[in-house]
């Protein structure tokens, strides 16, 4: 026998060492580099440790059978109390930790699954303690009812299984990682892969033989659910790990409701944490693994051919077995699953001939699935594929990208009429949601209402779009059948960025785009019929290429007003086409906010008409840039802490809200109307807000996690308390449930989380629940008449554009404040010249020389001067087209600009020391519009 015999319980009845111990087998599990074993991979160690972790988990539910027993983690002794198999399975890994006595190896086991283990109202009765009790008997039945010397249940398919499986009285050929590896080897032995090459083509061309390959030889017990929560070493947990992972699958278990007539979960009881549904993936995803590995290392000219031909053959017919027969039935919708799971494990996917032959096809079949298997599909991949998801997305990005550089694409004939293109990207959303949910989730619940309720003192209150309600927002199919949105991704399981295509945003017509998506959002036209957008596969589209969509219906609103206008002036009632606001440099919030105020209640829709604005005394007319000053001075005044709306944090350098602000809800409704007027007419703002009020403007309340840029040392302090594990905590912290803030003029206020908590101190058992409240005063209650009003101004101009669609938060804030990368090098390759000017003039090379010098305060008031603004845009400074044009020959005089349409007028100095007195006395004393 040799030492893994020890680890897996022999096979054959043959009886282990009596010593068996959790100390004797870790250097078996965990070799050292220098112990002369070899040392396994991550995932050899993982499954070696399981097998240790069930021989606790039995130990702890039956006992050895001794009746002296005196371990005090063996049921036999009667020292351990009734355990739930939830319980049973989170003490197991916790005593795998500790390195625990185990007594004589067990008989070799079936690892039984939840269903067995926890049974039905009273069959089993309740202990005193409300565990339940495991009907010896019961438990016993289930390993009779099981194929001698094979450890498969009596009624499982695979009990049957030979060479082949039998469906419907026909024999189905198939394949698993034995038969693969003694393929493999008398392949090698003859010198001839016809057998391996005859295998492939016959399994991988049959979704009914790809179905039936790689299952499992036993189902799950509840120890690979919580094997899923534990972390990554087991061998240093701690009490607080046990608690999360039994109390996480306790709550996954309860909100599980089982239909009685399709054994189904229902959907408004799905846990969105546990991927829903309990999961039954028959497929051995170790197993195909361990198989393709073993597989590619034989060279691929051997078998790449035949098994691409097979792909190929399955994937068009699947495609039309889903496409027009609609072959996605109850009964073997689990089949397709596999089959799809199985193919997509591939690992060659991404390249050479499987890249260019059969991964479209595979995609073609795929995006043909129902939603229903979308989602299942989804959360298969985030629970047992997620190390595969990058590779995936990797292979799919690959090849949309060569589909779109080899593409010939005009007019007529668009990217989003490409199905090479259109195919991956659908099946790229399910790896996107299957990449939020294998990520760290917040709750639903966090997720707000709309918050266009009115409050006390608004004179605003009833303007929010009583007359015309406000449209439904935007929910992704896929979204709504998983129970999960964007918004509750906390962090996924790798970044959000890695979805983005540059060559594929880079190619796309949004005008067209943006067609596609409105006719379909104005008809309810068949799927077979619809038209494609990329607007509702907004993940892949770059911010750049997003905000061109958002300005295309926001410039279509304003051309419909404005055609509006023009029909009631035809019939005799008048109309302003454009929203006009005329103010004083001296007097610019009050003329802004109470003009915004008048229109706001006499027609909210005339906030959707392109804005002009005028300073009083100036000449300059507005064709952007003008607003574009507008916004920065109002800006500057409005989130100055000495108005008093807003408070400064000096630490993240951003701005929140002023919970104690005298100023009326009004106020705040209008400062949301200004931001949501910047955004529909596409001009970027100085402002500094943390990210959780672009969180809470997409409709999600703050969170203990949102406190990192908010206030990075209370931040740091309250998560020391929570990673704390003494049993000293109330002398160690000596805080209780009240706490204390500071407003704008240096008054202590004092506020309790919950009744009488001045006398309640923060313990280990209460020490979550109080960073929950403290964030969720902070972030939520303390500020939440001020936000709600500043919110509802938002929604009055944004409620019926994309940009919950389009845009996560993170992009919001971009799509507010624009880029921070001040690349004047990517300036310099945009800019255009006009009036006899070229690149090679000696005037533009001194200029361009003169700017690469200047620090970053200058360069700041240089765009300020040139374009009216000092952000950068969307997707950098490339996105900003300058243009420099001639303005005379050599004078006195200074620099000039036509800041709506970015125009730097520069007359021809004749030297470089002229051009640069000329230039920073022109950026550094300009102020004002007038006539040139």
């Amino acid at each position: 026998m040799n030492s893994k015999d020890n680890i897996y319980g022999t096979g054959d009845g043959e009886a282990s060492s009596a010593s068996s111990t959790a100390a004797a087998t870790s250097s078996e599990l965990f070799p050292s580099p220098n112990s002369g074993l070899p040392v396994e991979t991550d995932t050899m160690k993982r499954a070696a440790a399981k097998k240790l972790i069930e021989r606790y988990f039995y130990q702890l539910i039956d006992g050895c059978g001794n009746s002296n027993c005196d371990n005090a983690y063996c049921a036999s002794s009667g020292k351990v109390k009734n355990l739930t198999p939830n319980q049973a399975a989170a003490q197991a890994i916790q005593l795998f930790s500790q390195e625990a006595k185990l007594c004589d190896a067990q008989p070799t086991k079936v690892a039984r699954t939840q269903s067995n283990l926890s049974t039905k109202s009273n069959e089993n009765g309740r202990s005193n303690d409300g565990n339940s009790r495991l009907d010896s008997s019961k438990i016993s039945a289930t390993y009779n009812a099981t194929e001698p010397d094979t450890g498969i249940p009596k009624n499982s398919r695979l009990g049957s299984q030979s060479s082949t499986n039998s469906t419907q009285g026909k024999e189905v050929p198939y394949i698993n990682e034995e038969k693969l590896l003694k393929i493999l080897e008398t392949c090698k032995e003859e010198s001839s892969y016809s057998l391996l090459i005859r295998t492939l083509g016959e399994v991988y061309s049959s979704a009914d033989s790809l179905s039936q390959s790689f299952i499992k030889q036993h189902p799950d017990s509840p120890i690979d659910a919580m094997l899923d929560k534990a972390p990554k070493d087991l061998k240093n947990l701690k009490k607080e790990d046990v608690r999360i992972m039994e109390g996480d699958l306790d709550k996954d278990e309860d909100s599980q409701e089982v239909n009685e007539e399709g054994g189904e979960c229902s959907q408004s009881s799905q846990s969105r944490k546990s991927a829903s549904c309990p999961d039954d993936l028959r497929v051995d995803i170790a197993s195909l693994r361990r198989a393709y590995k073993a597989l590619f290392e034989v060279p691929g000219s051997v078998f790449e051919s035949a098994l691409v031909h097979a792909l190929r053959t399955l994937s068009g017919n699947l495609e039309i077995d889903l496409r027009v027969f609609g072959r996605a039935k109850r009964d073997n919708a689990e089949d397709l699953l596999n089959v799809f799971v199985i193919v997509l494990e591939i690992p060659a996917l991404g390249s050479s001939e499987y890249l260019e032959m059969a991964l479209p096809l595979v995609c073609k079949a795929a995006s043909h699935l129902p939603l229903r298997l979308q989602a299942r599909l989804a959360q298969i991949w985030a629970r047992h594929c997620r190390t595969r998801l990058k590779g995936m997305l990797e292979a799919l990005q690959q090849l949309i990208t060569l589909k779109v550089i080899s593409g010939q694409f005009s007019r007529d004939y668009c990217v989003q009429d490409e199905e090479t293109i259109t195919a991956p990207t659908k099946l790229m959303k399910v790896v996107y949601y299957a990449n939020i949910l294998a990520g760290e989730l917040d709750p639903s619940e966090l997720r707000q209402e709309d918050c266009s309720a009115a409050t006390d003192d608004s004179l605003l209150s009833n303007i929010s779009g009583n007359k015309n309600p406000r449209p439904p927002q935007h929910e992704d199919p896929l979204g709504t059948e998983l129970q999960v949105n964007v918004l509750d991704s906390r962090c996924p399981y790798f970044p959000f960025t890695e979805f983005y295509n540059e060559p594929l945003s880079d190619a796309i017509e949004m005008d067209k785009d943006y067609a596609n998506y409105k006719s379909d959002s104005a008809t309810s036209s068949s799927q077979q019929t619809k038209k494609f957008s990329f607007m509702n596969y907004a993940f892949i589209l770059t911010p750049a290429t997003k905000t061109l969509g958002l300005y295309y219906d926001s410039r279509i609103r304003m051309y419909s007003e404005r055609r509006m206008s023009f029909y009631h002036s035809v019939v005799g009632q008048p109309a302003n086409p454009y929203l006009r606001l005329k103010v004083r440099r001296d007097h610019i919030i009050d003329d802004a906010l109470v003009e915004l105020e008048m229109v706001a209640m006499e027609n909210p829709k005339d906030l959707k008409k392109q804005l002009v604005v005028e300073f009083e005394g100036e000449q300059g007319i507005d064709e952007g840039g003008v607003s574009k000053e507008f916004f920065q001075l109002i800006v500057e005044e409005i989130f100055n802490p000495d108005y008093g709306m807003f408070t400064f944090q000096s630490e993240t350098q951003t701005v929140w809200f002023n919970p104690t602000s005298f100023e009326s809800d009004a106020q705040f409704t209008l400062i949301g109307i200004v931001l949501g007027l910047a955004i529909y007419n596409n001009i970027i703002l100085d402002v500094h807000f943390p990210m959780v009020v672009y969180r809470k403007l997409m409709g999600k309340k703050g969170t203990f996690y949102d406190l990192e840029d908010w206030n990075q040392t209370l931040f740091t302090g309250l998560k020391g308390m929570l990673e704390y594990e003494a049993d000293d905590m109330e002398e160690t912290f000596v805080q209780t449930f009240r706490i204390c803030y500071q407003d704008v003029f240096g008054t202590t206020f004092f506020h309790e989380l919950k009744e009488g908590g001045d006398q309640i101190y923060v313990c280990q058992d209460n020490k979550k629940e109080f960073v929950e409240l403290y964030a969720d005063f902070l972030l939520n209650t303390s500020v939440d008449k001020q936000f709600r009003a500043f919110r509802r101004g938002f929604q009055m101009v944004t409620d019926e554009s994309p940009l919950h669609l389009l845009f996560r938060p993170e992009e919001i804030e971009q799509l507010v404040c624009g880029s921070k990368n001040f690349d004047f090098n990517e300036l310099e390759e945009a800019t255009e010249y006009d009036g006899g000017y070229t690149s090679d003039s000696p005037i533009i090379r001194y200029f361009w020389d003169i700017v690469h010098k200047m620090t970053l305060e200058s360069k700041r008031k240089l765009l300020q001067f040139a374009t009216g603004s000092d952000r950068v845009p969307v997707g950098g400074l490339s996105k900003l087209k300058l243009i420099i044009a001639r303005n005379g020959s050599d004078s006195d005089r200074l620099p000039t600009a036509h800041t709506c349409f970015n125009v730097l007028l520069l007359p021809e100095y004749k030297s470089k020391d002229k051009l640069n007195d000329r230039l920073m006395k022109a950026i550094n004393y300009s102020k004002g519009f007038g006539m040139l």
